[in-house]
């Protein structure tokens, strides 16, 4: 039995993918097709990894950035060494990677015309679990004015996790070792100034009751978590981008395959590839 979306076929339909939502791999596929739209102005171009469970997301998964198929709905790229990675350019090719059992669509924070050149920096805030939301939020909102502070427009998403993103756009004007030493630099500041809130320390046993402030999807070969994405986690929770002025209504892990439509809106990141930012000092 296959069914068809739009022109990609997916096979085994029936597979369950969330065992304890009964979510199947169909489900899967028509929640990437009706966000496609949406989704694909941050996939376009932009070198990817993804997650795939084949079995579903209580089975064995896999993290994949190398292409080992061949299809028009995949696009090559040789980046150094011959390693090849792979891209996508149009709403169909989110599909067909459900097909294949993409659950996760991770991207770099550069586009294939500029590879070396970064324009999307990450800042992930994850709190310990003790954490309660009225604190994270607080790190969220002092995070948002340090970047205010050097003029940057900054757009929130959901992590589909514990924590929120902070993404910050910017002019392809850097190499990736600027890009990451700029964000460990804010990074430090929050730390320095809130050491009480805030570690950049990646050891878990440091972080109790704090925020870790991880800059470091902002190297080169770093990916982050694609808005819109799902996470292959119990759930089917997803990573959308949403308001300042909903932070306050929406906790991260309140979107997920079944409400998507209620939180879902096309204006939350307006202009975001129409802001034009350099790095403070360059």
């Amino acid at each position: 039995m296959s069914v068809k979306i739009g022109e990609i076929e997916i096979t085994n339909p029936e597979k369950i993918l969330y065992p304890k939502q009964n979510i199947t791999k169909l489900d899967v596929a028509r929640y990437y097709a009706d966000v496609a739209k949406f989704m694909m102005p941050y996939l376009d171009r932009r070198l990817l990894s993804v997650i795939r469970c084949h079995q579903g997301i209580e089975e064995k998964c896999f993290f994949k950035k190398h292409p080992t198929t061949e299809s028009s709905h995949i696009k090559t790229y040789s980046f150094k060494k011959g390693e090849e990675y792979f891209y996508l350019t149009k709403p169909a090719d989110i599909v067909f990677q459900a097909q294949m059992g993409t659950i996760e669509f991770h991207i770099w924070a550069s586009t294939i015309s500029a590879v070396e050149k970064p324009d999307i920096m990450t800042f992930d805030l994850d709190p310990d679990k003790t954490l309660d939301i009225a604190k994270l939020r607080d790190a969220v909102m002092k995070l948002k004015d340090v970047l205010d502070s050097l003029n940057l427009k900054t757009f929130l998403k959901t992590s589909g996790g514990k924590g929120y993103h902070i993404l910050v756009p910017f002019s392809a004007n850097c190499n990736f070792a600027t890009f990451e030493n700029f964000a460990k630099k804010v990074a430090l500041l929050l730390e320095q100034k809130e050491p009480k809130l805030f570690t950049t320390n990646i050891r878990k046993e440091e972080r109790k009751g704090k925020v870790f402030v991880d800059y470091l999807r902002n190297g080169l070969g770093a990916t982050c978590v694609c808005p819109y994405s799902l996470r292959a986690r119990d759930g089917a929770k997803i990573s959308l981008p949403i308001r300042w002025e909903d932070l306050n209504k929406i906790k991260p892990s309140d979107v997920d395959i079944f409400n998507y439509k209620k939180y879902l809106n096309e204006t939350a990141w307006q202009n975001f590839f129409k802001t034009s930012q350099k790095i403070y000092g360059k």
